[in-house]
C-alpha cells in the first residue's frame, strides 16, 4: 500500500495522490491509503469507510460545520502517468481535477487539528462516471447524517477563484414525424428532416435569459447538440430526431426548467432524458459570506454541473473552489500550476484554522 504524508508539502502530497492510478471504479488502492493516513496522522478526527469513499470529521461543538469534498477517481489514463515536475506546472492524471483539491483537503484534515469551525472531510469515489454510481449519492442514502453542515465547498478546479453555485441541465429529444417514400417519388411522403427546420427556428430565435443572484451572472442557454434522420440514401425519412441541451441558472428548479422547454417547443413531441437541477450560490449564509471575506475573491456564476448541487439540494450553501485549470480536465497534456495548490491551502487555512 503507498505511503501518503498527509503533513508534508501539499505540492508534494498532490505528486503522491496522482501516483496512485484510482480510475472510476478502482478507487480502492487509493482510497486504503487516504484511510490509513488519516487513521495515523489525524487521530483527532473520526472516520468512516463507505465503500471507495473515506469520510472524517471533528466533533468539538462548534457553532458551525464546513464541509469538504473531492472525489479521487479520474478519467482513464492517457500515458501521463507517473506524474512529473516541469517548473511550476505539475503534469499528470487528475492533476487538475481533481487531486489537487484532494491533496489541499487531506493535508488541512492533518494539520489543522483546533479548527475555528467543527470540520467534515469527505473523499469520494465515481464522480467521473453515470451519477446512479457516483459516491455521494450512496452517502447520502446510507450516511446522511455525514453531510449536514452549514457550507460546503467543493474542490473543484476552479483555478483557485471561487464559483458559486451551479447551473441546471436538461437534456429532451424533440421529434418529428413525416412518412417514408421512395426519395425518386418524394411527393407521395413527408419529410421528417425537413420538418426540424421548425425546430431549429425556435432555437435560433430563442431569448436566453442572463440571471443575477448573489451577485453571481448565470447566462442560460439552449442549443441543439445531436441531429438524427434518415435510414437510407434513397428514402424520405419518417423521423428525425434534434437533441437539445439546456443548460439553466438555478433560480429555475428542474420542474420549472421542464416546462420551459415544453413551451418553448409547443406542438412537438418532448421527451426529457436527462434533468439535473442546479445549485443556488446562498453566498448570503453566515459561514458562505465568511468564506469569501477569507479568500478576498470576488464569487462568479459556476458554468456547467457539478456536484454542489446535490448539497444544495440538502439545503446547504455550497461552493466551488479549488486549485487547476478545469479547461485542462481529461486531457492528455492535464497539468496543475502548483502555485495555485499553495494559495489554496492558505487561504482555507485562514478560513478554518482559529
Amino acid at each position: 500500500m503507498p505511503h501518503l504524508d498527509l503533513t508534508a508539502d501539499p505540492v508534494d502530497l498532490c505528486a503522491a495522490l496522482v501516483d496512485v492510478p484510482s480510475v472510476s471504479g478502482d478507487e480502492a488502492p487509493l482510497a486504503d491509503a487516504l484511510e490509513r493516513a488519516l487513521r495515523e496522522q489525524a487521530p483527532h478526527l473520526e472516520l468512516l469507510r463507505s465503500g471507495q469513499a473515506v469520510l472524517a470529521r471533528t466533533n468539538l461543538g462548534r457553532e458551525r460545520r464546513v464541509l469538504l469534498a473531492g472525489h479521487i477517481d479520474t478519467v482513464p489514463i492517457a500515458d501521463n502517468l507517473p506524474s512529473r515536475r516541469d517548473g511550476d506546472l505539475l503534469y499528470g492524471c487528475g492533476t487538475s481535477d481533481m487531486k489537487a483539491g484532494d491533496a489541499v483537503i487531506a493535508h488541512l484534515a492533518a494539520t489543522v487539528s483546533d479548527p475555528r469551525h467543527d470540520l467534515t472531510l469527505v473523499f469520494y469515489d465515481c464522480e467521473e462516471v453515470e451519477a446512479a454510481r457516483n459516491g455521494l449519492g450512496r452517502i447520502e442514502r446510507e450516511h446522511a447524517d455525514w453531510l449536514r453542515a452549514d457550507l460546503a465547498i467543493l474542490g473543484e478546479p476552479t483555478n483557485a477563484g471561487v464559483e458559486a453555485g451551479c447551473q441546471g441541465t436538461l437534456r429532451g429529444e424533440i421529434t418529428t414525424r413525416g412518412r417514408r417514400a421512395h426519395s425518386a417519388r418524394s411527393w407521395l411522403g413527408r419529410n421528417a428532416v425537413h420538418a426540424a427546420a421548425a425546430v431549429l427556428d425556435r432555437l435560433n430565435t430563442y431569448g436566453a435569459r442572463t440571471v443575477d443572484i448573489d451577485g453571481c451572472e448565470y447566462r442560460e442557454g439552449l442549443q441543439a447538440v445531436r441531429i438524427v434522420g434518415g435510414v437510407a440514401g434513397n428514402v424520405v425519412p419518417d423521423e428525425c430526431v434534434v437533441t437539445v441541451n439546456f443548460r439553466f441558472a438555478p433560480d429555475r428548479t428542474a420542474a420549472a426548467a421542464e416546462q420551459h422547454v415544453r413551451e418553448v417547443f409547443d406542438g412537438f413531441e418532448v421527451a426529457v432524458t436527462d434533468l439535473s437541477p442546479g445549485a443556488l450560490p446562498g453566498l448570503t449564509a453566515p459561514a458562505a459570506a465568511e468564506f469569501i471575506a477569507a479568500t478576498a475573491a470576488t464569487p462568479s456564476a459556476k458554468y456547467g454541473w457539478t456536484d454542489v448541487s446535490r448539497f444544495a439540494a440538502l439545503g446547504i450553501p455550497a461552493v466551488n473552489y479549488g486549485p487547476g485549470d478545469p479547461n485542462l480536465a481529461h486531457t492528455r497534456e492535464e497539468y496543475v500550476d502548483t502555485r495555485q495548490i499553495t494559495e489554496a491551502t492558505a487561504v482555507l487555512r485562514r478560513f478554518l484554522a482559529r
